[in-house]
């Protein structure tokens, strides 16, 4: 027999721990064991939960804790992310203080999932660059925008150097910028741009509408010219990042990006850690690129979440592409050297206002951070690096540089 396993982190100051891990065991499984009869036991036995380990910490009231693994029987769900995480969370997350920590699949669950289609390789060959971090710029204030405007505003970005330009999240339909136009002005804005730079660009757009319609949005966008997608993942549910990923149609790569996912993982009590929300299941589900908050910026995450998160994006031994880690918000090129301290090479350095807000304009600001990640790449000080160069210069002037 094949097992998935659940670790649990739960807090109570009077339980026993062993009981209650014995009782998920038994209650996200069979629903009950020693009421039934012998026969019935023996029919069941291959249905039946088992507690791998239990271990109790005790660090004074209210922070008296379990860490409980429990293993489920694949036989038990279909092999879709959706019955897995009812299997192994879904009545218990209302079930006290109780935190979803850590899965491990088995290979059988795993042979069901492709994963990444492009991965840190294909988007390395995709954009023909190997022996660096990626750059990604974000548009910003895009809503009631209409198309020469948003061209505009991408093609400033296109020049600054950067390797992708995302969506904004909350783009959505609408008819001054409806998908197919946005693609095909932007597309056209990054050949334009090209022809200066040098430089192959990525274009992820944002997919949205009824999920009945998404991958009819996908195939309009790529007809169009699309070479990379937008998926806000958690608003749909894994299962549909799963379809767009596997459909052999879509041969683009996506970016998952984290909304919502601050309902679900910052309680240390509640709901599901980062590790597994936006690190195990986005790269089983197929993301190519996986943005979350980092360490750094404006709307933070814990450094060792963050390095929980790339850990499970990068790990060598799954039958799975890794993920690009792209951590975001609040990044401007003084905070490069972190980035690739934390990250290594294999990293999408994410900005928007550290790009649209430096004081030479928006191309400056990518130029800046080209810039930043050359100077760290040769281990020279980002000061004096600027010396000679006054887009880096005037941004570390004004957010300044390495901490």
């Amino acid at each position: 027999m094949s097992y998935c396993q659940a670790t649990y982190r739960v807090y109570d100051d009077h339980a026993d721990f062993n009981k209650k891990a014995q009782s998920i065991a038994v209650g996200m499984t069979v629903g009950s064991w020693t009421e039934l009869p012998q026969a019935r036991r023996e029919a069941m036995k291959q249905h039946l939960g088992e507690v791998i380990s239990v271990d109790i910490h005790d660090e004074g009231p209210g922070q008296r804790y379990a860490d409980m693994t429990i293993a489920y029987p694949d036989i038990n769900f279909s092999r879709d992310i959706p019955a897995l995480l009812v299997t192994v969370f879904g009545k218990i997350s209302m079930d006290g203080r109780i935190k979803l920590t850590n899965l491990a699949f088995s290979d059988a669950f795993l042979s069901a999932f492709r994963g990444p289609k492009f991965g840190i390789s294909g988007l390395r060959n995709e954009l023909g660059v190997h022996d660096r971090p990626l750059l990604m710029s974000i548009f910003k204030s895009v809503i009631g925008l209409d198309l020469p405007e948003l061209r505009e505003q991408f093609y400033k970005q296109a020049l600054g150097g950067v390797d992708l330009i995302k969506d904004d999240e909350i783009l959505f339909e609408n008819e001054l910028t409806p998908i197919e136009k946005r693609v095909e002005a932007c597309i056209q804005a990054a050949e334009e741009a090209r022809k200066e730079t040098g430089k192959k660009l990525l274009y992820a757009v944002n997919l949205t509408g009824p999920t009945s319609q998404l991958r009819k949005q996908a195939l309009k966008a790529m007809d169009a010219g699309a070479n990379a997608l937008l998926f806000n993942v958690l608003s749909y549910g894994y299962d549909a990042l799963q379809e767009l990923s596997a459909d052999p149609d879509i041969q683009i790569p996506i970016a998952a990006h984290p909304a919502l996912a601050g309902a679900m993982y910052p309680s240390p009590h509640y709901g599901i850690s980062p590790s597994v929300l936006l690190g195990q299941l986005m790269r089983l589900a197929g993301a190519d690129l996986v943005l979350f908050p980092s360490p750094y910026g404006s709307v933070t995450m814990p450094r060792d979440e963050n390095m929980a998160i790339r850990d499970e994006l990068v790990r060598t031994d799954l039958p799975l592409q890794p993920s690009l880690p792209v951590p975001s918000a609040g990044i401007h090129p003084g905070l490069v050297p972190l980035i690739l301290r934390d990250f290594g090479t294999d990293v999408v350095v994410n900005a928007g206002g550290g790009i649209h807000g430096h004081p030479m304009g928006t191309e400056a600001g990518g130029q800046a951070f080209v810039q930043a990640i050359a100077a760290a790449g040769q281990s020279i000080s980002l000061a004096d690096y600027a010396e000679s160069h006054p887009e880096l210069k005037a941004a570390l002037e004004l957010w300044g540089g390495e901490r």
